[in-house]
């Protein structure tokens, strides 16, 4: 019995088309421009203010006051920077306020800490009520409650002195800082901390060697919330603190401003000089910030 083959037809000769893409790609591709255009504008509106006050600082007096501004200054000086520096109370001011932002931070994040992995980990009686309320207190701001404060801090008798501001700014930055925290903290799971209980932790022992350290991205982000609000503070502090020697830097900015006008240059300057310390922090923490909350705690 003889096997017969079959022969397919060639296909035609010719060029081949390439195959178009898709249109959902270039709906895609559009879309993503479009975003990254909204974000450049973003971008640029909000950092405009801030290159503006650093070229600001660095122009001249003269040039400052001139109608015809440009984007660029024709000549730049160091002059703005020395006048600022050289004005009185400057030193003063500078530990005032980092004695006041780093002691509020620092007791913020210790009672924000405790209460966010009370609120995380505990269920008890009151506690959804309790967090509705922080809710509450993080809608008021503090200026809308300033003659309570007043009335208050003058029965405690703590108007003028350190650690009156101090507490305003803790309190201010606990509603936030502890949703913040405990967002971090439901997040971690809790058979680490039984295992190391399993393994002769306590649980103070387990929350230290375990719990605190997975939470060092939120403690980052809630201390860079709660510096940034308490080193750019004015109205509380100009409120509480009565001598020129205690004033926080917001505060004795003040100074530029004279009945003869206002200097512009050395007052750019010293708000240059002011938002230093918040960026050099920000830079210091933001790999916390941007790390995994859990990387590398749980294999497999």
């Amino acid at each position: 019995m003889s096997a017969t083959t079959s022969t397919r037809p060639a296909p035609p000769a010719g060029p081949v088309s390439p195959a178009r893409p898709a249109p959902r790609q270039d709906r895609k591709k559009k879309s993503r421009h479009v975003y990254n255009l909204i974000g450049v504008v973003a971008f640029v509106v909000m950092a405009f203010p801030v290159y503006w006050l650093v070229i600001s600082a660095l122009r001249p007096n003269h040039e400052i006051r001139s109608y015809d501004q440009t984007l660029w200054p024709s000549s730049i000086t160091l002059d703005n920077f020395q006048r600022a520096i050289d004005q009185p109370n400057f030193g003063t001011a500078i530990q005032s306020s980092l004695i006041i932002c780093v002691t509020a931070v620092l007791g913020a994040m210790v009672l924000s800490t405790i209460a966010a992995f009370a609120i995380g980990r505990f269920h008890f009686t009151g506690r959804k009520a309790f967090m509705i309320t922080l809710l509450v207190i993080q809608l008021l701001p503090p200026t809308a409650m300033l003659i309570p404060i007043y009335i208050q801090l003058n029965g405690l008798g703590a108007l003028n002195e350190y650690w009156g501001v101090i507490i305003i700014y803790l309190v201010s930055a606990l509603p936030f800082a502890t949703w913040m925290i405990r967002g971090f903290v439901i997040n971690i799971p809790k058979e680490l901390e039984e295992s190391a209980m399993v393994d002769g932790c306590s649980r103070m022992g387990a929350f230290w060697r375990v719990i605190f350290p997975l939470l060092a991205p939120g403690l980052a982000a809630a201390s860079i919330f709660s510096l940034i609000n308490a080193w750019n503070e004015y109205l509380l502090a100009y409120v509480v603190l009565q001598d020129n020697d205690k004033y926080t830097l917001n505060v004795w900015l003040m100074n530029f401003t004279t009945s003869r006008g206002v200097d512009y240059g050395a007052l750019m300057a010293a708000s240059t000089l002011i938002a230093l310390p918040v960026v050099v922090f920000f830079m210091l923490v933001q790999k916390k910030m941007a790390s995994g909350l859990t990387s590398g705690a749980v294999k497999g």
